[in-house]
């Protein structure tokens, strides 16, 4: 008896044991629906949040922007854009943005790779007066480079032996925007020439290839989206400098004005029409580099 006894008590165990996972399935699944729904719950609350973040930050001043340059009509529109100041405008600022991007993409990328590759005394300190423009007002850097190249700077009689003026002209504000963007194109290279396979490098060596010609066939491949990045921030940043173009051009109309002092300008003498369409302009240009970045940095990863 017994022993049949402590056969049947397990058996009787096992038979509460074979009716109690249906409760314990339906706890577990409504436990699992809460949970879930918890998530949904913060998931909705930090998408909100970002979303109302964006519409503050990017969206409405966009919203403005369109709302300011139709508030008069198509017609303010359309003599905003007849205005020979402005054609001139976006003349100077893609020129200062072109050479800008030349200057900053050749010498950014080669001290980039000299930070890499090769031991530079003092490169922390490099490293570090690299990131200065981040730092440093732009209204500064116009103002340092009056102190240098005018009259009573130490570099003033450089003007007469390049043949050219640099303060309050143009030459002074292709420095200065040069100075501003420098960052971008080494701080977007050097992470990526770091994560270079030397191994190539080194086959190709191995296969009689010449420094040269390793560079221009093994590694200058793997860098070509980093540089066209760094090249589209460089340009995308040179077009909207303000600080430094203005103390250091001065913002002489049909000489130094460039898109942002024009936007200034005309909001200084009361053009809110022609004011919101060039900001309406410039705006869009750099929204659409701003997709092309994304759309880069996608393309990259694929």
């Amino acid at each position: 008896m017994s022993a049949q006894s402590a056969v049947r008590v397990p058996s009787r165990g096992n038979g509460a044991a074979q009716a109690a996972p249906p409760a314990t399935a339906w706890g577990a699944r409504l436990r699992g629906r809460m949970s879930a729904a918890r998530r949904s719950w913060r998931r909705l609350v930090l998408v909100g949040i970002v979303l109302s973040y964006v519409g503050v930050i990017v969206v409405a001043p966009l919203a403005a922007l369109v709302a300011g340059a139709l508030s008069q009509g198509w017609g303010a529109v359309k003599s905003a854009l007849a205005d020979p100041a402005v054609a001139g405008a976006f003349l100077l600022t893609l020129q200062i943005s072109l050479i800008t991007v030349a200057v900053t993409g050749t010498f950014g990328a080669l001290v980039a790779w000299m930070l890499v590759r090769y031991p530079v005394p003092g490169r922390r300190i490099i490293n570090g007066l690299i990131d200065l423009p981040f730092a440093l007002s732009s209204v500064v850097v116009g103002f340092t480079l009056i102190l240098l190249f005018g009259r009573l700077g130490p570099l003033y009689h450089l003007e007469y032996v390049l043949g050219l003026r640099i303060v309050f002209a143009v030459p002074g504000m292709v420095l200065a925007t040069i100075f501003v963007t420098l960052p971008f194109m080494i701080r977007e290279l050097m992470p990526v020439i770091m994560g270079l396979d030397r191994e190539q490098e080194r086959a190709a060596a191995t296969l009689g290839a010449r420094p040269w010609q390793t560079f221009l066939l093994v590694s200058l491949p793997a860098l070509r989206w980093a540089i066209l990045y760094g090249l589209v921030l460089t340009f995308a940043r040179a077009l909207g400098e303000f600080g430094a173009v203005l103390v250091v051009g001065n913002d002489i109309q049909g000489l130094t004005e460039t898109v942002p002092l024009f936007i200034y300008r005309a909001l200084a003498n009361r053009d809110a029409g022609g004011a919101y369409t060039v900001a309406l302009l410039l705006g869009a240009l750099s929204l659409m580099l701003a997709v092309g970045i994304e759309w880069l940095r996608r393309f990259q990863r694929r």
